[in-house]
This record gives C-alpha cells, sequence and structure tokens, in this order.
C-alpha cells in the first residue's frame, strides 16, 4: 500500500488532511528505532480506521441529515409566517421579534434547499402542517400565551435536534460550519422565547417550564443528564445538579425529533 499517495490522493480534496496527520506523526517521531518499526507496521491499520472514521459518512446519509433539517425548517418558518398572519396570536410588543425569527428560518431553508441541489439531490417537498396538532393546541393562533408554548417547543427542538446530526456531518467541514452557525441562532431563539415567557433562557432538568403543554414533555426528555463524557459532573465540581444540567444541553435522536415534528404534519 503507498500510504503517501493515498495521503496525496485525499489531499486533492481535503486540504486540512496533513493537520488530521499532525498529531501522529509527532508521535512517530519521538519513538525510539523499534517503536518506529512498530509504529510502521500498525500504519495501514491505524490508517483504515482513521480514514474511516474522518471520511465514512456518504454523500447520501448527509444529505438525509439536510432533508431532516430542511424539513424542521420548513415546520419553524411556516409556523411563525401563520402566526403573523393570524390576528390574536402572538402580542404587538413581540410582533418585531417573531418577523425577525420567521425570516431567520426562512434563510435556513433557503440554504438548505440549495446546499441539496448543489448534492444533485431533490430537496424534501414542503409537508402541510397543523399547528393544532389534530386539536390538542386549538387556540393556537388566537392565544398568545399557547403560541409562545409552541415557539418555545419548537426552538428548544430545533436545538437538540441539530446537536444530535453533529457527527454525521464530520466528512463535510463546510456543511458541519454552516450546521453548527444554525444550530447557535436557534439557541439565541430558544433563549429569548424562554425570557419572554419568563422562564430562564436555559433549561433545568428535564423540565419543561411553567405553562407549557403535557404533551412537549417529549422535547425535554434527556435534558436531566448530569453525567458527561463518563464524568460525574456534580461530583468533580461541586456545583449541585439541577446547575449542571443547567450547564449541558443534551441532543435529541434523529428518531425522537421526527415523532415530535409528526403531531405537526398532516
Amino acid at each position: 500500500m503507498n500510504i503517501f499517495k493515498i495521503i496525496k490522493d485525499i489531499e486533492k480534496v481535503d486540504s486540512e488532511v496533513y493537520d488530521r496527520l499532525s498529531s501522529r506523526r509527532q508521535a512517530f517521531s519521538s519513538f525510539g528505532s523499534f517503536g518506529k518499526k512498530v509504529a510502521l507496521a500498525a500504519v495501514p491499520i491505524a490508517m483504515g480506521t482513521m480514514f474511516k472514521k474522518a471520511y465514512g459518512q456518504s454523500s447520501s446519509s448527509i444529505a438525509d441529515v439536510l432533508n431532516y433539517a430542511l424539513t424542521l425548517e420548513y415546520l419553524e418558518s411556516e409556523f411563525y409566517q401563520q402566526g403573523l398572519m393570524a390576528s390574536g396570536a402572538i402580542a404587538t410588543e413581540n410582533r418585531a421579534f417573531f418577523e425577525d425569527v420567521r425570516d431567520h428560518e426562512m434563510a435556513h431553508v433557503a440554504f438548505l434547499k440549495t446546499a441539496l441541489q448543489s448534492m444533485n439531490v431533490t430537496p424534501a417537498a414542503k409537508p402541510t402542517f397543523d399547528f393544532s396538532a389534530g386539536g390538542a393546541f386549538p387556540d393556537w393562533n388566537s392565544n398568545p400565551a399557547t403560541f409562545l408554548a409552541l415557539a418555545q417547543a419548537f426552538e428548544d427542538t430545533g436545538v437538540r435536534a441539530y446537536k444530535g446530526q453533529a457527527a454525521n456531518l464530520v466528512s463535510n467541514s463546510d456543511v458541519l460550519t454552516a450546521a453548527l452557525q444554525i444550530h447557535a441562532v436557534e439557541a439565541r431563539h430558544a433563549a429569548i422565547v424562554r425570557r419572554i415567557r419568563g422562564l430562564k433562557g436555559w433549561i433545568t432538568g428535564d423540565e419543561r417550564g411553567a405553562g407549557m403543554p403535557a404533551p412537549t414533555q417529549a422535547v425535554y426528555a434527556g435534558e436531566g443528564q448530569t453525567m458527561q463524557a463518563n464524568i460525574d459532573v456534580p461530583a468533580v465540581s461541586g456545583i449541585a445538579a439541577p446547575l449542571v444540567t443547567e450547564a449541558f444541553d443534551e441532543p435529541l435522536t434523529m428518531s425522537a425529533v421526527i415523532d415530535i415534528a409528526s403531531l405537526f404534519i398532516v
């Protein structure tokens, strides 16, 4: 196996390949004679493992994630558009904020559709939405309190949904960077909506917050974690468990997010 030819070929499509390998080169250079022989013998295995991890995601799996994200952005942008068109959904003092949020979500939709098209993938069609969730929220477009509760649920879902798919985008740094940029904005939206509702900008435990309808509890499942990367954070920090849960935001799996979104898709 010509390792250097492989690296050269990868360099043509990934200019940062040497940065990915730099730590390994430094480790090899510190070995003695015997160590170097062992290292060279292990290179084919190490290279194969590294490349599978770094480049293993197929373009089809990335497209699946982008179409999944697009469906969520459709949901959010349509929710805010319909809310702004309704006469009693949004209090006057919050209208300008939600106009901005709607425009942000529309920009996300346009970006994701264009990204998919650039990959020769057909963007997912926009679903038909029922924001009453089959009658569970009958006053969503006439009661500002209900509208705000759903806005919080959607934004908190969006934050956790993007986080849950980051690992599936590592093979495409451009797409991963853009997804993280969207994730950050969703977090800003969520924090402001929560503050408008008189809550903290972050989530405590798996609590959905005062005034949130029971069906939204699925959005907060798993948020009560205090173990991070196998580290008992309250134990090592001396910080109380409720505050530790606020300090770390948990991802949601794709299946969990789809279950939440499907409540509002006809």
